[in-house]
Parts: C-alpha cells; structure tokens; sequence
C-alpha cells in the first residue's frame, strides 16, 4: 500500500480530512507529536527540545550549538524507521523530512485563501478576526521557516513539494477524503522494489547523518543501496583531512557498505566549513550597554569558538533568557533602567541552573559582596584579560552543564 504525507495551513480543515482518510482506508496515523515521542525514547534526549524546531526559527546560539540540526536529524530518523510500514498517514511539519526518493509516497498538501482560514479561525476559537489573521501570519511563518530548514525552498505551499494540493476553501472535506482515497489507488504511487530499497536507504542515510550530526559534523547524506555519499556543501581549508574523519564516522554505521564524499553545489561559497565542538561554551548571553566593547568581546570570544549573543539592557537580556536559554551570562551592573543586579536577582530565581558573570568598570565592595549573595558565579573588573575571562567562562560553563566536577563560585578581581 501507498504511504500519505500530509502537510497543511493551519484552519484548513486537516483533522477533519484527515480523520476520515484514516477511516476510509484503515491508515494508522502518525502525527508530529507521536514522532517526536518516538525520537526521544531512542535517543534519551527531551521531547521538548526535540520538539523546538517544529515552533519556532533557530536559536540565536544555532550556529555554534548546532542544536537545531541535532534534533532534525532525530526527528527524521523516527520517520525513516516507520516508513519501512505500509498503510501510514504522516501528518505535520515531519512529512517534510520524506525524501523523493519514496516514490510510493502521495505527497498532499492542503491549502486555503487567507479569508477562509480567517473565517474558520474566528468561529472555532473565541478571537476576533484581526487576532486571527496575526495568529495564522505566524503560524505560516513557523512553516516557512520549518520547510527552508528541511528542504531548501522558501515557499512551503510551492507545488513541486506536493503531488496533490488540495483547496480546502473551495473542497468539502468528503470530496477531499474521496480524492485522497482515490489517489493512493493509482499505480504510480504502488511500492515497487526500487522504492521499499529507497525507504530502506533513507533509514541508512538518516542513520549515518545523525551519527554525523552528533559528533559536529552537518553534510548531505545520500544512500543507494548501503553506499552512502556524503556532501559537503561549505568550503574547508583542509578538505583532505575533512574527508577521511568523515568516513571514519560514517563506515561503522549499520547498513552502509561503503562510503564516498563530494563537495556540494554551494562549496565555493564564501562561507567557511566548522565542525562544532561541543565542549566548548556555545550559549553565552553578553549583556552591557557599551555597545562597541560588547561587541568587540562577542568578536574575541568567537575566535575562540565561543558562541555568544548580546543584549545592550536588562529587559532585552531577560527576555532573551526566556526564549533563548543561555548557559551562562556575562553581566554588567551600571545599565539604564533594569541594572545588572536586579537582572542577576531575576535570573537566578527563574533560571538557577543559568551561572552569571559579573563584568563591570565601575562596581563597588558593597556591590561584589551582593552580587556574590545572589548567586554569581564571579565577580570580575574591567579591563578583563580576556585569557583570565575565558578561562572563568569555562568553568561557569561547566557548572551549568552539570559537570561531575566539582565547580565552586569564583571570586576574582582583576585591575
């Protein structure tokens, strides 16, 4: 039997539709959450955070973390695994994740007018239709965002991603249902051999790019019966020895029988190959209003592969505590309205596990002794030798990553 990947616009009537597909055809269906569920039993990592890349853009901390990529290619090893089953309706933001190679796959899309699905958001729910439209704008750009990260393509409703888009305001659900169930008779999407072997690469492939993926490394990954050809699609000085740690990774992978790499169509571009190392401080929250200084440090400590974000006050740094979650913060005491003290008192009643450094040019001994009460993991002036810096952030780092180490609070003072 044909497998069904549905995506759809929100208040586009897709549980309906696809309720009664299930019904009509006996699918099981696997949705978003299932999925999710699934990925973090085989992986011991949390639901919630396997789950933040259905929700919402890349962290500002992405790009050192590589968190979003990690947790993708968990998701789409859950996918690949199922798809070795027939009979499957896999509903959301992960039927993205199916490759074309499947070709037993009917690919639908359900789509509606932006009046439609406003009409339809202000009768199902108690909002008025200005609250309807701002709340669907942003699930669309959830969407969007979800559907460039997985695919490529900048437009999640394009029709070369589907081969059935279904106008829902202008479709009853029955005649929807009807359609699909049509569909998914018809020869072309019947599994053939070569298509139950494309779903049996596709679980190698995902296999050999999570494996990757958790040792820092994020490159395409294509499988053709068990050999695997990885792809690297940004520019790396030493491509050689790239290339050989690659294989080295990707050999011992269940399934693969051999392994080759070539560089990507996007390896000449001006944007430099780095393989993520995860022991070193990757989510640090810089927050002072001297703007050019704070700058400067989020420059030094990128050299050293530190990732960093910056807030030039107190409400931006709490709020970027909330969406963001830094591991640690670098803090300045003397900044308009909402000063470091009162943000270090608000962060460690929220968020304890979060270490603060406290950086400061014009802090007093009254000052150090309070900030020390309230939880800082050090207390240091500036000018700072950025040396004597890193190496405090190291240790706060590890603290608030759990280190079995034994981390005491650091109080340091440098002129």
């Amino acid at each position: 039997m044909a497998i069904i990947s549905l995506f759809s616009g929100s208040f586009c009537q897709a549980e309906e539709i696809v309720r009664g597909v299930a019904v009509r055809t006996g699918y099981a269906h696997l949705f978003d959450d299932e999925i999710v569920r699934a990925a973090s039993e085989s992986s011991g990592v949390a639901s919630d955070k396997l789950a933040r890349p259905l929700s919402a853009k890349a962290s500002v901390f992405n790009s050192f973390t590589g968190e979003r990529e990690r947790s993708i290619a968990h998701l789409r090893c859950a996918v690949a695994r199922r798809l070795l089953d027939d009979g499957l309706i896999v509903d959301g933001f992960c039927s993205q994740l199916i490759p074309r190679s499947i070709s037993h796959v009917l690919r639908v899309c359900l789509i509606a007018d932006m009046a439609a699905r406003i009409d339809r958001a202000v009768s199902s729910e108690d909002r008025n239709a200005k609250d309807a439209a701002k709340l669907i704008r942003r699930q669309d750009e959830q969407r969007a965002s979800w559907v460039l990260a997985v695919t490529g393509q900048n437009d999640p409703w394009n029709p070369s991603l589907y081969d059935v888009l279904i106008p829902t305001d202008k479709t009853t659900p029955g005649d929807a249902i009807a359609l699909i169930e049509d569909s998914i008779a018809k020869d072309v999407v019947q599994p053939t051999p070569a298509s139950r072997q494309a779903a049996e690469d596709f679980v190698v492939a995902s296999r050999t790019q999570l494996k990757l993926a958790e040792r820092g490394h994020y490159v395409g990954v294509e499988c053709e019966a068990g050999a695997v050809t990885l792809i690297i699609n940004k520019h790396v000085l030493m491509l050689g020895r790239l290339e050989e740690e690659l294989r080295a990774i990707a050999k011992p992978v269940e399934g693969v029988r051999s392994v080759t790499t070539r560089v990507g169509k996007d390896f000449y571009k001006p944007d430099i190959y780095r393989r993520m190392d995860f022991e070193q401080p990757s989510r640090v929250l810089l927050v002072d209003d001297e703007r050019e200084f704070v700058q400067t440090l989020s420059e030094r400590l990128e050299m050293r592969d530190v990732g960093s974000a910056v807030a030039y006050d107190g409400e931006s740094a709490l709020k970027m505590v909330e969406d963001e979650e830094p591991e640690v913060i670098i803090l300045d005491l003397r900044m308009p309205g909402i000063d470091g003290i009162e943000v270090l008192r608000r962060v460690k009643k929220t968020h304890p596990h979060i270490e603060v450094i406290i950086l400061t040019g014009h802090g007093s001994e009254d000052d150090r002794r309070q900030c020390m009460e309230l939880g800082a993991f050090a207390y240091l002036q500036k000018p700072v030798d950025i040396e004597a810096l890193s190496e405090t952030l190291k240790r706060a780092n590890e603290k608030a990553r759990g280190s079995a180490e034994a981390v005491k609070p650091q109080e340091e003072e440098t002129s």
